[in-house]
């Protein structure tokens, strides 16, 4: 009576569990509140195929770095480690696929026992003869040969929802690994244009010095005639010692800039070939940022980012059914006998089958803990995509219109170069003509000087604003 009242109970519980967990609350996730607006904010945009989907080496036409970025890819251990974080994805992919097949083992085993004389089994075995004549030997040898299986059954598609995800976040890591290769095709091409801007900037500073060291001599002819002061040489020569000095700084940021794309490229420094800087485009000349929606299509990092929340989602599914009961089938064969002789015989054969239902029944804690956790990493996932939409959106309507600027004032500083370079001509003729001191030539000339290096991070900051307008379109990364 006691037992079946114990029963009753445990399968009132049992039902009584059941009904509650699948009264599971459901922690909603709301709709992303980020969407792409239709266009780009002030920026004429195309529906035909947008830069990002343009592969770099066609968008970077310049061979050497080509190369260089090719080495990049080959080497970099930043990206060699990532390739082993996708490796160890698919590996989790065979693992949760091998989770919802029978795992079966096979064994042998042997051994022997002896009971004591004056136990139950001791006064058994006494007693029993194997067979007329022949008592059980002692020590018993105990030989074994059998195949085990064990099957759960995957009633609440909990093992099948986990080796979905796996393949979702491999997916997801795949991305990862594409926008990394466009991020560092971008940062290579950046420090490439960065060095080809410091090289012509050696260059503008060459021919200033040159300008500086004629006109010194000019100064210094004068000063022997009693036409100027020493005062007008020393500010004419510590003009040129100045310029003669940012040569150094120049030079170092040279070393610096090639070392970084050593580094990225996964080499020791070596002198880095490069073509001259030119007023050549060196992107594409037209180029399309495409309608907002392609952002999706196109950024890796957004793929990764919807993909995570997918992958989350399942991820609840599978800590939801912790709740249920798991069912396992169980079942043996095999062979087993006192005496190897013996052992491969009909009569040694034994097998079990045997299936249970198994659920938690008095502390849950743990697995709600495990089903809050998941639905707040699904939360945090959904946040995730939202504010990787925004960024996208926001850095493509920055790089646009800084494009459009830098295009602007671009122009605008080349006609500030040539007047000034013509203002230079100018000051000296009007100088040795007594129509102007030599302070308006001093003047003129770092006018001059910083109207050039300026014109020159002009042209620098467009051509890393058109990389960067390739990155953040989602860069093709083939």
């Amino acid at each position: 009576m006691k037992k079946n009242n114990i029963r009753s109970l445990l399968i009132v519980l049992s039902v009584w569990l059941l009904l509650s967990a699948c009264k599971l609350p459901v922690i909603s996730i709301k709709d992303s509140r980020t969407s792409l607006p239709s266009t780009f904010s002030g920026i004429t945009t195309s529906d035909t195929t947008s830069a990002g989907a343009i592969v770099w080496r066609k968008y970077f036409n310049d061979p050497l770095l080509i190369s260089l970025i090719d080495t990049a890819l080959q080497n970099n251990q930043e990206l060699q480690i990532v390739l082993q974080e996708i490796e160890v994805g698919k590996n989790e992919i065979k693992a949760r696929r091998g989770e919802y097949l029978p795992f079966v083992n096979a064994g042998f085993a042997t051994g022997f026992e002896k009971s004591g004389q004056y136990t139950r089994n001791g006064a058994v075995d006494e007693a029993l003869e194997i067979k007329e004549g022949h008592k059980f030997p002692k020590p018993l040898p105990d030989v074994l040969l059998a195949a085990n299986a064990s099957w759960e059954l995957d009633v609440w598609k909990k093992l099948r929802n986990a080796k979905k995800s796996a393949v979702l976040s491999y997916l997801a890591s795949v991305e990862g690994r594409n926008f990394m290769v466009t991020q560092l095709v971008a940062e290579i091409a950046s420090a490439y244009y960065e060095l080809q801007t410091l090289d012509n900037l050696l260059s503008i500073l060459n021919s200033s010095i040159e300008i500086q060291n004629n006109t010194l001599s000019v100064i210094r002819k004068e000063k022997e005639a009693a036409k100027v002061t020493q005062l007008a040489v020393n500010r004419f020569e510590a003009q040129l010692l100045n310029t003669q000095n940012l040569l150094y700084a120049i030079r170092q940021q040279i070393v610096e800039t090639e070392n970084r794309i050593h580094f990225l490229s996964g080499k020791f420094p070596s002198k880095i070939e490069r073509a001259a800087l030119s007023t050549h485009p060196v992107f594409p000349e037209e180029y399309a940022a495409g309608i907002p929606s392609q952002l999706l299509q196109n950024r890796p990092d957004l793929k990764q980012a919807a993909l995570e929340v997918e992958a989350s989602r399942l991820n609840i599914e599978v800590a939801k059914a912790n709740f249920y009961p798991s069912f396992r089938l169980t079942a043996g064969i095999g062979f087993q006998s006192f005496n190897p002789v013996y052992l491969i015989s009909p009569a040694s054969v034994l097998y079990n089958l045997a299936g249970d239902i198994v659920m938690p029944v008095i502390n849950k804690n743990a697995i709600q803990a495990a089903y809050q956790n998941a639905s707040a990493k699904q939360i945090q996932a959904v946040y995730n995509y939202e504010r990787a939409i925004l960024k996208a959106y926001i850095e493509v309507v920055n790089q646009l219109n800084g494009i459009d600027n830098y295009t602007k004032s671009l122009q605008t500083k080349e006609k500030e170069v040539n007047i000034l370079s013509n203002s230079i001509v100018i000051s000296n003729n009007l100088y040795r003509a007594a129509r102007a001191d030599y302070a308006e030539v001093l003047l003129t000339q770092k006018e001059a000087i910083e109207s050039k290096i300026d014109l020159n991070e002009i042209q620098l900051k467009q051509r890393i604003a058109k990389v960067n307008l390739y990155k953040s379109l989602g860069g093709g990364w083939n």
